[in-house]
């Protein structure tokens, strides 16, 4: 699995056992989710490109650099929504188009109902944003989507990965990174992760 990046970081060990627990409140998950988002989102991008830049200090002049690289952070609703905001503060001038996929709950099949990219490409790099990498289905139509719309650069960032979803990923698109949290042990057969944390679109929103 040498595309899938595990974070080490304690900051996300810590606060990812927080988020797990069952009697968390809505509030206090969505700052949770919000916050690792960031911190994966950190570590996910360390290989941006950058260009020179001039920058005059309060001193002198010195040498900086500025990104080089147009992002987009693609949340796959309605999960995906709350990883955004984290992201959006550490990148503001990134831009945020989303995908719109359910899971049939018969066929485990990804469905897209949701599409607002526009006609031509804008971005160079995408992130592809959603909490749990369960069956890979979401993620896999997702990237689909993306390399049709001529995105070259695609990194998947989530919470928790399964095993399962892990190998559809790379199966299907051996290019694209993977960042995680945590890698949990299986799905049950609803296709939930075990351990995982639950739905996390419900526990964002206070419907389950």
């Amino acid at each position: 699995m040498s595309n899938v990046f595990a974070s080490k970081h304690p900051l996300v060990a810590h606060k990812l056992s927080r988020l797990r627990g069952k009697n968390i409140e809505p509030k206090k998950f969505r700052e949770l989710v919000r916050e690792i988002a960031a911190l994966l989102a950190y570590e996910a991008t360390a290989d941006l490109l950058v260009m020179p830049r001039e920058v005059e200090t309060p001193l002198a002049k010195t040498m900086g650099v500025e990104l080089q690289e147009k992002i987009g952070l693609i949340p796959i609703l309605r999960a995906g929504l709350g990883m955004v905001e984290g992201i959006w503060e550490l990148m503001p001038v990134a831009e945020v188009w989303h995908i719109g996929l359910y899971r049939d709950e018969r066929t485990l099949r990804p469905v897209e109902y949701y599409n607002k990219l526009p006609l031509e490409q804008t971005v160079s790099v995408c992130l592809i944003l959603d909490p749990m990498l369960a069956t890979g289905g979401s993620a896999v139509a997702t990237a689909d989507i993306l390399k049709r719309w001529g995105v070259k650069k695609i990194k998947f960032v989530g919470l928790i990965g399964a095993p399962e979803g892990i190998k559809a990923m790379q199966t299907a698109h051996p290019d694209i990174p993977i960042h995680l949290a945590a890698i949990d042990d299986h799905l049950n057969e609803k296709g939930y992760i075990v351990p995982g944390l639950g739905d996390a679109g419900d526990r964002q929103f206070g419907t389950g």
